[in-house]
């Protein structure tokens, strides 16, 4: 098992257009060839969107130029989000939630979460209208998305 680590920071109103995070459905018997090469359409839409996608293990799906390191131990792992919890919590939009305990708190059960193999997603308003994300998404296997092959290869 290996980790890899997404960020994303954008306008919140783009973050929450749900229907641009989310993987497309599969259409419904009977497909036609235009159902199914619309639905193709969909899913290389979402997956070259750098958007975070609303299930974490999505990210999984993702092209892997959205992967902005790659840990083999959850405890270095949990420390790049520790840093970047750092490096953007002077522009978090509530001073509790840049409360420096709360914030090693988050890193302490980052870390514990992904020693048992799950995943971990969190995400902070930055500024008036920006909103920041930041996914720890564990590989070969996924928890979540067993089937979900590696975005290195």
């Amino acid at each position: 098992m290996h980790i890899h680590a997404y960020s994303w920071l954008g306008e919140k109103e783009l973050f929450d257009r749900d229907v641009l995070r989310r993987l497309p459905d599969r259409p419904r018997p009977p497909v036609t060839p235009e159902d199914q090469e619309h639905h193709s359409r969909q899913v290389d839409a979402f997956r070259r969107s750098e958007l975070p996608p609303t299930e974490t293990a999505h990210w999984l799906l993702k092209a892997p130029r959205l992967i902005r390191e790659t840990f083999e131990e959850p405890k270095d792992a949990a420390a790049w989000l520790g840093g970047q919890l750092t490096e953007h919590a002077p522009g978090f939009h509530s001073q509790q939630e840049a409360d420096t305990a709360r914030l090693s708190r988050l890193v302490a059960t980052a870390a514990d979460t992904l020693t048992h193999g799950g995943d971990v997603s969190v995400g902070f308003y930055v500024g008036r209208t920006s909103f920041l994300s930041l996914a720890l998404v564990t590989c070969s296997p996924n928890r979540s998305a067993p089937g979900a092959p590696c975005p290195q290869g």
